[in-house]
């Protein structure tokens, strides 16, 4: 990452947070080089606006900014770097943005319509979701987005990835949706796609850490290098992911006084049991809590939330259901269910384990993930959404 990306990671969250006061904005950042005008009177009449222009180092910048917030509007220039947009409603910023864009993102944006008078919990949040184009990430995504928030989506799967956020920005709202390719097993490739998080909405408020493989196999089958690549996606590809948000939601709560940032790992209930050959997995998730715990513990003096939520089985997903690589095929060659004969056997018996008398569903998840952010008491906790198959004592 360059010096002038460094400055703005460092400054544009601030902004957001300054200028925010009691109700949460959002925005695009545009750099200079993207800009079609640098010169503030130019850009002035592209938006039909009138900006605040400011200059001189991040921490000048910051409190010329601070003594003059009463009076800024919805959009400011800062000298060297590009020209930020902020507004309780997304929609109508890309679309005055589009005018001085050199590439244009948003000008076949279909007009937002007015914010509800009810304030929802989650409404203009940026909530970023890794592994968000596929099985529950894409659920969740698509709840969230249901429910106001902007919603980035982090994925390896481009394609699916930018058609979802197609889809849901067809609909016409004030938040918006948006794909950014990421890989959570490398750290430069989350750090860099929250810098483009960054510039599309201003900064961000919640990270829901839901990417994840598994494969299983017992002792004898599983190799080194399909148990090094469970522990790396679904292990270290969460510490990845809190490493590249956290500087971002501490500079962000510096800034705004009653903020709180949260931390949301998607666990597994094979994180708080063994399960029988699917020990790579449940290995990595167990590990997750450990992580969660103890990043709870140093974050929460910075008002960052750190909880995981463990589901049971979602069988409607790919990953259970998927019929090539699913979990009831897995399950069925590794013959982790005793007489088993098809995969209608493998899911029979496991819906036989759960007292509820089915899979979990995205919207038990998301209910969960929307009690973790209500709230602001909870840190460090890993809570189960299972239909009753596992009960903490």
């Amino acid at each position: 990452m360059n010096q002038r990306a460094k400055t703005v990671r460092s400054l544009v969250p601030a902004i957001r947070m300054m200028l925010s006061g009691s109700t949460l904005k959002s925005g695009s950042f545009v750099e200079l080089d993207q800009l079609i005008e640098t010169d503030p009177e130019k850009i002035t009449v592209r938006l039909g606006r009138t900006i605040s222009v400011f200059r001189g180092d991040p921490e000048v910048v910051l409190k010329q900014i601070d003594a003059a917030k009463a009076d800024i509007g919805e959009y400011l220039f800062i000298e060297d770097l590009g020209l930020l947009g902020l507004s309780a409603n997304k929609s109508k910023v890309e679309q005055k943005l589009a005018t001085v864009r050199k590439v244009s993102r948003g000008a076949d944006l279909p007009d937002p319509v007015a914010a509800p008078q009810c304030r929802k919990s989650l409404e203009n949040r940026v909530v970023v979701v890794t592994g968000g184009a596929m099985g529950f990430g894409e659920g969740i995504a698509r709840h969230l987005f249901g429910e106001g928030a902007n919603v980035v989506i982090m994925d390896i799967n481009k394609q699916a990835g930018k058609a979802m956020a197609a889809e849901l920005n067809e609909h016409r709202s004030t938040n918006r949706a948006w794909f950014v390719e990421a890989d959570v097993s490398s750290l430069e490739s989350m750090e860099q796609a929250v810098y483009e998080t960054i510039l599309e909405f201003g900064g961000l408020d919640v990270l829901i850490s839901n990417a994840g493989i598994l494969k299983a196999g017992s002792i004898e089958e599983m190799s080194e290098e399909d148990f090094d690549q469970v522990t790396r996606v679904n292990y270290r590809g969460y510490f990845n992911c809190v490493k590249a948000v956290v500087p971002v939601m501490k500079l962000q709560n510096r800034y705004a006084e009653h903020n709180f940032g949260d931390i949301i790992q998607i666990n597994s209930k094979s994180g708080l049991e063994g399960s029988k050959k699917n020990f790579a997995y449940a290995g990595g998730k167990f590990g997750g809590i450990g992580l969660t715990q103890s990043f709870a513990k140093e974050l929460i003096g910075d008002r960052i939330k750190v909880n995981a939520i463990c589901p049971g089985n979602y069988f409607e997903g790919p990953l259970w259901s998927d019929p090539k690589n699913g979990l009831f095929t897995q399950y069925l060659k590794a013959g982790k269910v005793p007489g088993a004969k098809t995969i209608a056997d493998v899911k029979r018996h496991y819906e036989a384990l759960v007292p509820a008398g089915r899979g979990c569903r995205v919207e038990d998840v998301v209910t969960a993930i929307k009690y973790v952010i209500e709230q602001e008491y909870e840190t460090g906790q890993a809570i189960p959404v299972t239909g009753g198959q596992l009960m903490l004592s």
